[in-house]
């Protein structure tokens, strides 16, 4: 499975290009807590949100931690997906390491 850091996601998000975008999986209360602007798909209705995204995209997925977003990645990537990155250390390593104020839920 391929992984981008928080670092490179931020270059990424500042780069803004139209073929890339961040999905974040969490579930509807911790995107509340918090978010970083990702397209908000809970892992639990990926499946039936698939038909919604661009196969020929870049995709970074995010979670609290990373596990989630595993699952999501490898889902994806069962789907034909194949520029899928996981999110090292999801939201938490954002917080840690792009956006200390930011609470995690």
């Amino acid at each position: 499975m391929k992984e981008i850091t928080v670092q490179q996601l931020k270059e990424k998000l500042t780069d803004k290009s139209e073929h890339f975008m961040l999905i974040d999986v969490r579930e509807d209360f911790e995107y509340m807590v918090s978010n970083n602007g990702g397209e908000h798909i809970p892992l639990s209705n990926l499946q039936s949100r698939v038909y919604t995204l661009n196969q020929d995209a870049e995709y970074a997925i995010i979670c609290r931690a990373g596990a989630r977003s595993a699952n999501a990645c490898v889902f994806l990537g069962q789907e034909g997906f194949e520029n899928v990155y996981n999110v090292k250390g999801g939201m938490k390593a954002w917080a840690a390491e792009i956006d200390p104020s930011m609470t995690v839920a």
